[in-house]
């Protein structure tokens, strides 16, 4: 019989990091442990990377809901992904232990090449919100690395200093070098978005992610159906979990692009339905962490992986925190890479 625990879990920021939602110095976790009572010794598990205040389900009963998701399992449970649609994170968390189980327990949820090493996946070079300085340097050290597409948070300064920015990349690099993103997580106004977008595509940017504020899906479709710059919806997936209203929001808007993050927008599960209407509709998609430890992580870079998407991805490299856990990716100029750790995965605060 099949048992399940969970684990309460604070990662720590190296140094403080903007978003959209402020400067975020603690990032609260939560490890799901699945056994089996005949092999006590084997253990599968996930991450449910609840990201307070802008995930859809950050609500006062969401421990409630994962301790009864634990102390009420029913193992191989068929719809469990339907029980806890509106609780992705939970989702994610359930799916990857199980597969890590299935696996015999050796952190390989999702086997492949790239758990076999022989496998690797392109990422963008994410730059933080910071003054402008900041982001000049952190641009510069991206670039160092190796990065061929990289992906600038807009928003924290000035929008003709974030131009700046980018023009400083685009003069040194064409696009045919250097892909460029820009992610405004909401940032601009009805009126100011197309006019932005106007300056904006004069940098050969490859796509601007959530333009303005979620739920104006009117707004929303205009820009789309004008912009000079590819729209990749974000923020305006989260809490849209039926996959008719899923179908329904890209009917009505018709985005460019879809960045899908598992842990907010429906788990493993809830993700391949987007996946599979935006393929349907011909739109482009990639894969995005959302700040999981590197349990999380290295459960969605070995999904990632399966789903064989040439576009750079949105993965993190686990390097945010000071007291994460061993991680089994390696990077190696713009690429990620799997390699086995002995290292067991603990939690002590």
């Amino acid at each position: 019989m099949l048992r399940a625990s969970y684990t309460r879990y604070f990662l720590d920021f190296k140094e403080p990091s903007g978003t959209s939602r402020g400067i975020l110095t603690r990032k609260e976790t939560f490890f799901i442990h699945i056994f089996d009572e005949d092999h006590p010794d084997r253990v599968g598990i996930g991450e449910c990377a609840l990201f307070r205040g802008l995930s859809a389900e950050d609500k006062p009963d969401y421990e409630k809901v994962l301790a009864d998701a634990c102390w009420n399992f029913d193992g191989y449970e068929p719809d469990f992904q339907e029980r806890f649609r509106s609780y992705p994170s939970i989702v994610m968390g359930i799916e990857t232990a199980l597969a890590d189980l299935l696996n015999g327990g050796k952190q390989q949820p999702f086997k492949s090449d790239f758990t076999d090493g022989k496998g690797e996946i392109q990422i963008n070079g994410l730059v933080w919100m910071g003054s402008k300085d900041e982001m000049a340097q952190r641009i510069e050290n991206k670039l160092r690395n190796g990065f061929t597409c990289i992906k600038l948070k807009i928003g924290a300064i000035n929008f003709e200093d974030e131009l700046m920015l980018l023009k400083s990349i685009r003069q040194r690099f064409s696009a045919r070098d250097v892909t460029l993103r820009v992610d405004a997580n909401g940032g601009f106004s009805d009126e100011e978005a197309l006019p932005k977008l106007e300056q904006l595509s004069k940098l050969d940017i490859h796509s601007i992610e959530q333009p303005i504020k979620a739920g104006q899906w009117e707004q929303m479709a205009y820009l789309c159906a004008n912009t000079p710059v590819p729209i990749a919806l974000d923020e305006d997936l989260i809490g849209v979990f039926a996959k008719e209203d899923k179908k329904n929001l890209i009917e009505r808007i018709h985005p460019q692009f879809l960045v899908l993050k598992p842990s907010l927008h429906g788990g493993f599960f809830g993700a391949q339905e987007w996946i599979d209407l935006a393929e349907s509709n011909h739109l482009g998609w990639w894969i995005t962490s959302a700040l999981e430890s590197n349990v999380g992580l290295n459960a969605l870079a070995q999904w990632t992986y399966l789903k064989n998407n040439p576009l750079p991805q949105g993965l993190g490299t686990g390097d945010l925190f000071t007291n994460n856990m061993p991680s089994q990716l390696l990077l190696s100029g713009d690429h990620l890479r799997y390699c086995r750790q002995a290292n067991k995965w603990t939690y002590d605060d």
